[in-house]
């Protein structure tokens, strides 16, 4: 029987990857994914036929592989992505779920939900076009999440004879301006879509580049944000107190560790009230265990009988989360009513939501530049900027620079559960100089 020590230690195999696809329109997103997919030989039977028919339709004379990701009937009629497209498939050294996303402008909030999980961004650029603003801003929007690693696939190269130059030039300003907004590791691969060059297989057209090939980087690509090796956070979902005759006494606390890993007999404290405890049992999957780690399920029961309820955040008494009331963070407002000053909205931080209000918008992101608009006053669908939130009640964040799960939340409006904007707290970007705004507390009624 495999001890725990075992199974934790085998936690350092990688068997998924989730990344997203970005570029301006018709740069060949969708495309690439359905060429991903077919030469990969993840394309169902009748999915395929389906790709056919509607190809023969149109009067192609070879099957339209951007139909495989293009789902929605105003995506084929435009032939454009709208909607972020989910997809799934794997291959033998590696799962995926891969996230299509839209290049138009006005649908910059669908890419930051596809890329808000994601291990890797494969951004698409134009060889005849090279990089362009919509680059500009994608790139910008994966440094934004952290994403830890981004492709640069140059496609269409057969449009420019395979030409060596044309790539050097596009990859090599490319990574210069990624590399001051501070993503971590930029990889530059020459492909065309269309024709299969570097996709799944090697380009017989381009012997200058020993480079690997899109799926073989997908494949082999170390994800190095392990959620193990982070600081322990376990926000509490649901209280467990059967208080039958088998169990009259039990009582435990359920949910979902976001990140890093607790042990039985570790001393921990509860978030917001700062209540201080020991783990005397871990409960999984009907089992009890003496270890569990993130992203595992599980039930906890500590020492003392403490008042915890939903939205409580339980972390190590070693290492726990800084509590505020004062949110200073980046969002990207994704709803078509726009985020003013003086709002009153509700903020989810895993499983809290407590009410709040929107204090100061200090700036917004000119992302096609990197500048910034002092004082906007309010935040329109697809803007990101900067905002200050004055909570009711304390919470439990991180940065999200040190952790993507207990650094990010939602801003929603109370009246009709509409999500307003998507958070990350913290600074914006990597390489952004340490600031601090300065709120002014005077009328804040909370």
């Amino acid at each position: 029987m495999t001890s725990t020590t075992e199974q934790f230690a085998d936690l350092s195999a990688t068997t998924l990857l989730r990344f997203a696809t970005a570029g301006s329109v018709d740069d060949g997103k969708s495309t690439l994914v359905g060429r991903l997919l077919h030469d990969s030989k993840s394309v169902l039977t009748d999915q395929m036929e389906a790709v056919e028919a509607v190809s023969a339709q149109r009067g192609q004379d070879a099957p339209d592989l951007a139909l495989l990701t293009d789902g929605l009937r105003a995506e084929r009629e435009q032939g454009i992505t709208i909607d972020v497209a989910y997809r799934y498939f794997a291959t033998a050294r590696r799962r995926f779920i891969l996230a299509d996303t839209p290049g138009h402008v006005q649908y910059t909030r669908n890419m930051v939900t596809g890329a808000s999980t994601a291990d890797l961004a494969v951004v698409l650029v134009d060889a005849r076009n090279g990089v362009i603003e919509q680059t500009r801003r994608h790139a910008a929007v994966a440094a934004l999440l952290r994403v830890p690693h981004v492709v640069l696939a140059v496609n269409k190269m057969d449009l420019v004879g395979y030409e060596e130059s044309v790539f050097a030039k596009i990859a090599e300003e490319f990574t210069a301006y990624a590399s001051d907004l501070g993503v971590p590791e930029i990889t530059a691969i020459p492909i065309s879509a269309l024709a299969g060059d570097n996709v799944v297989d090697p380009s017989a057209n381009m012997d200058w580049y020993g480079g690997p090939t899109v799926l073989e980087h997908l494949e082999t690509v170390p994800v190095s944000h392990d959620l193990t090796a982070c600081p322990a956070r376990f926000p509490v979902q649901y209280v467990i107190r059967p208080q039958s005759a088998e169990h009259p006494d039990y009582r435990g606390y359920a949910g979902q560790i976001a990140s890093g890993v607790l042990r039985v007999g570790e001393a921990v404290t509860v978030l917001p009230s700062g209540r201080t405890s020991t783990i005397v049992g871990i409960d999984a999957l009907g089992e009890s265990v003496d270890i569990a780690w993130a992203p595992q399920s599980v039930t906890l029961r500590l020492a003392d009988d403490i008042d915890i309820s939903r939205g409580d955040l339980i972390a190590p008494s070693a290492n726990p989360p800084a509590t505020t009331q004062d949110v200073e963070a980046t969002v990207c407002h994704v709803a078509d009513q726009p985020l003013s000053v003086g709002a009153r909205v509700l903020i989810k931080h895993t499983t809290r939501t407590v009410k709040a209000i929107v204090k100061e918008i200090p700036s917004r992101l000119t992302l096609d530049d990197l500048s910034q608009h002092p004082n906007p006053g309010q935040l329109v669908a697809n803007d990101i900027g900067r905002v200050v939130v004055r909570t009711a009640e304390p919470l439990a964040l991180d940065a999200y620079a040190d952790s993507r799960r207990t650094g990010s939340f939602l801003l929603i409006d109370p009246a009709d559960g509409t999500t307003l904007a998507a958070g990350m707290a913290g600074e914006s970007f990597a390489s952004e100089a340490e600031t601090t705004i300065q709120a002014d507390e005077e009328g804040w009624d909370f």
